[in-house]
């Protein structure tokens, strides 16, 4: 079984790695390699935000919360993950106008308020990717372990290399053209082992229900991961590439509703999985694992193919990770090809230290909150910047009130600033409301504050 399961993760891989480098974009083109600019239809852009944003967290996050805190917080999630999808539909014409030859949330925010703000937006933004690449494989490592015989090193140094091999080379065109076929391959995976294992899961009890806990709790719950996704995922640079990939504004909504339909309706499946599982008094394992905890009562192949459906969902996100960190690293330098160079470089070297993290078996979960937070609190002072009012002084002192506001409730709960800083860093990896909200209230209203106080001036468009 250990050289069958390595023979079809391998074959998968390869298959990837094929795909991604046989689709090059203009030889020497940094705008290409970062923006495939104005070449994708409204499907194509629609399955790349699935593929892109569906990662292995999904065989983790939505079956636990389903399991354990219901539907109204399930369909929180869910919500939170389709919403950035929704803003971008929306919002991403008017910053195509607004910024026609753009690249990045990064450019977005230097003409808006100049390139202080635009270094502070990369910084946050690399930084949120990064902790998200590692927990995508500190997932995929546990996913091996759980699943199979097969060290998770290996599977998490094979994914890494696969996805560098075609995203360094061709960019944003290799993720894309991986995109479309690893969306329909994680729906039929999906599907496949969602079949099989209801089909063969033991009869529910007469007892069986849904979670019971206080309505207040599951909204309190589903608040704060609307917030925390929908945060983070404004800064996931490969879903700002695709503003400027889409073909035209038409095709960047119809997508961008097509990507958020597709995302609720898989958090949904997935997350109703969980609520089976702990309906049906399967044991759900310690830590629990509703998904997995189904997978006990399923024949041996479906350990492979729920294997092989974790690694596409990994290597979708690793690449679009990856190629939006080379598109923020390069420079509008007036020589293309030498930024082009140095970001694909800083890419891969960034990437050792995401597989040293990633092998250290953290908790996925706290590394993605701790990620959101930092997004949550940066998130209104950027998305403020289409308002003529504001100034990059608004802007930093939201950002950085954003980041006091996070710690506030548990200082002034606990007396001491330590106590507010740790409790800001989930040590439990169990999601809370205070920090997300007291992070996203304090930068909104400084930074309108800061705005009517402050001299009306703008960066040149």
């Amino acid at each position: 079984m250990l050289y069958l399961t390595l023979a079809v993760l391998g074959a998968a891989l390869c298959c990837f790695a094929f795909l991604g480098l046989k689709a090059q974009g203009r030889k020497g083109s940094l705008d290409d390699y970062v923006t495939a600019r104005n070449s994708q239809t409204s499907t194509n852009i629609g399955l790349s935000l699935v593929a892109s944003g569906m990662g292995a967290w999904i065989l983790f996050a939505p079956p636990e919360i389903g399991a354990f805190v219901g539907p109204v917080a399930l369909a929180g999630y869910a919500l939170g993950s389709a919403l950035p999808l929704v803003v971008l539909g929306l919002y991403g014409p008017m910053i195509r106008r607004a910024l026609p030859e753009g690249r990045s949330i990064a450019e977005f925010a230097e003409a808006c308020y100049g390139r202080g703000v635009r270094y502070w937006v990369s910084l946050v933004s690399i930084g949120y990717m990064a902790c998200f690449l590692a927990a995508e494989l500190t997932a995929i490592g546990a996913i091996t372990s759980l699943l199979s015989k097969v060290p998770p090193s290996w599977v998490i140094i094979g994914v890494t290399l696969t996805t560098l091999l075609y995203t360094v080379k061709g960019g944003l065109r290799a993720s894309l053209a991986t995109d479309r076929w690893q969306a329909w391959l994680l729906f039929a995976l999906l599907l496949t082992v969602a079949g099989v294992t209801l089909w063969r899961l033991p009869a529910m009890p007469e007892q069986a229900a849904l979670p019971a806990i206080p309505a207040s709790s599951a909204l309190s719950v589903a608040l704060t991961l609307v917030i925390a996704v929908t945060a983070a995922n404004i800064f996931h640079q490969g879903y700002w590439q695709r503003v400027w990939a889409a073909r035209d504004d038409q095709s960047l909504g119809r997508g961008a509703w097509l990507g958020g339909a597709m995302t609720v309706g898989v958090i949904m499946l997935i997350g109703g999985l969980g609520m089976v599982a702990a309906a049906s008094g399967v044991p759900l394992g310690e830590p629990p694992m509703p998904f997995f905890a189904l997978l006990e009562n399923a024949p041996a192949w479906v350990g492979v193919v729920a294997l092989v459906l974790a690694v596409t969902l990994v290597a979708s996100s690793v690449d679009t990770l990856q190629s939006g960190i080379a598109s923020l690293l390069a420079s509008r330098s007036e020589q293309p090809s030498v930024s082009l160079t140095g970001a694909r470089w800083t890419t891969v070297v960034l990437m050792v230290p995401v597989i040293i993290i990633a092998l250290q078996g953290l908790s996925v979960l706290r590394l993605f909150l701790i990620a959101d937070l930092l997004c949550a609190a940066t998130v209104m002072p950027v998305l403020l910047g289409l308002w003529q009012r504001m100034t990059p002084l608004a802007a930093i002192g939201g950002g950085l009130a954003g980041l006091l506001g996070a710690i506030l409730p548990g200082w002034t709960s606990h007396g001491e600033l330590q106590a507010g800083v740790i409790a800001a860093t989930f040590p439990g990896g169990v999601p809370t409301l205070a920090p997300f909200l007291g992070a996203l209230v304090a930068s909104t209203s400084i930074s309108v504050m800061l705005a009517y106080l402050g001299k009306h001036q703008r960066v040149a468009q």
